[in-house]
C-alpha cells in the first residue's frame, strides 16, 4: 500500500512538472510582460494574454526553451507593429510602444467580401493585436474551436474582450492562410519552402512571417518602413529574451505569396 501511494505521488508530481514546464508562463513572466509593453493600452493585460495562449496547444510551448522564447519574440514583434503608438524620439524609444491601439487608426472600411457572411451595419476593419481584418477572417476565427464566438454578428468583441482579442491574433498566427504556411510553423523551423517559394526568395526566417501577414504591401520592393519597424520590435524582444536574431529578417527581396 505504501509503495502504491509513493508511486501515485511520483506520478502526480511528474504530471504537474510536465504541465508547468509546457505552460507559456514559464516563458514570459508578468514582470517581463510589463517591461516589454510598458506603454501599452491597459486593455492588453498579461492575464488576458495568458488565458488566450492556453487555448492554443503548442503556442509558446513547442520545442526547446530557446525556441519557445523565439516564437513569442516573433509574435510580439509582429503584433507590436500592428498596434504601435511609437515615434522617433518617443520616451524609451519607438520600440517600447507596442500594444497601444486596439482598433485600426486609418481609413476604416467595411471589409465585407463576397462569398462570406456579413451582418447588417457591421464592419470588419482591423481590431486587436493582429488587427484582424475582413469578414472571412472574423468568420473563421470565430468558428475556431478555441474561440467559438459569433464574430460576424459581434465583431466589436475583438476590441472589447481582451481574451478574445488575443485569441484572434493567436488563431491567425497558428493557422495557415491559403497558400501560406502558419507563422507558428515558420518560426519553429517546420516549414519547408516549395520550389515556387525558393524561386520567389521566400526563405525560412522572420521575414517570411511579415510576408504572410502583409506581404502584398511590404515585401518584394526593397526596404519598407513598416517591415523595418517589425524587425525593430522583434530585435528588442530578442534582446530582452537573450536571443540572437536569426537569419532572413527582411522580406524586401521576397515576392509576396
Amino acid at each position: 500500500m505504501k509503495l502504491y501511494a509513493a508511486l501515485l505521488l511520483f506520478a502526480l508530481v511528474f504530471l504537474l512538472e510536465s504541465v508547468t514546464a509546457q505552460d507559456v508562463t514559464q516563458v514570459i513572466s508578468r514582470d517581463l510582460f510589463e517591461t516589454m509593453f510598458k506603454h501599452r493600452n491597459q486593455f492588453y493585460s498579461y492575464d488576458a494574454f495568458i488565458a488566450a495562449a492556453r487555448f492554443f496547444n503548442g503556442f509558446g510551448t513547442s520545442g526547446d526553451f530557446t525556441m519557445r522564447k523565439r516564437e513569442l519574440a516573433a509574435f510580439f514583434g509582429q503584433t507590436s507593429h500592428e498596434t504601435t503608438g511609437g515615434w522617433d524620439g518617443a520616451p524609451d524609444g519607438r520600440y517600447a510602444w507596442g500594444y497601444v491601439f486596439i482598433e485600426e487608426q486609418n481609413d476604416r472600411q467595411a471589409y465585407c467580401d463576397g462569398g462570406w457572411p456579413c451582418a447588417p451595419g457591421k464592419n470588419y476593419y482591423g481590431r486587436g493585436p493582429i488587427q484582424l481584418t475582413h469578414n472571412y477572417n472574423y468568420k473563421q476565427a470565430g468558428d475556431n474551436g478555441a474561440i467559438r464566438r459569433d464574430l460576424i454578428n459581434n465583431p466589436e468583441l475583438v476590441a472589447t474582450d481582451a481574451t478574445i482579442s488575443f485569441q484572434t491574433a493567436i488563431w491567425f498566427w497558428m493557422t495557415p492562410q491559403g497558400n501560406k504556411p502558419s507563422s507558428h510553423d515558420v518560426i519553429l523551423g517546420r516549414w519547408s519552402p516549395s520550389a515556387a517559394d525558393w524561386a520567389a526568395n521566400r526563405v525560412p526566417g522572420y521575414g517570411v512571417i511579415t510576408n504572410i501577414i502583409n506581404g502584398g504591401i511590404e515585401c518584394g520592393q526593397g526596404p519598407h518602413p513598416a517591415s523595418g519597424e517589425r524587425i525593430g520590435f522583434y530585435k528588442r524582444y530578442c534582446d530582452l529574451f537573450g536571443l540572437n536574431y536569426g537569419p532572413n529578417l527582411n522580406c524586401r527581396d521576397q515576392r509576396p505569396f
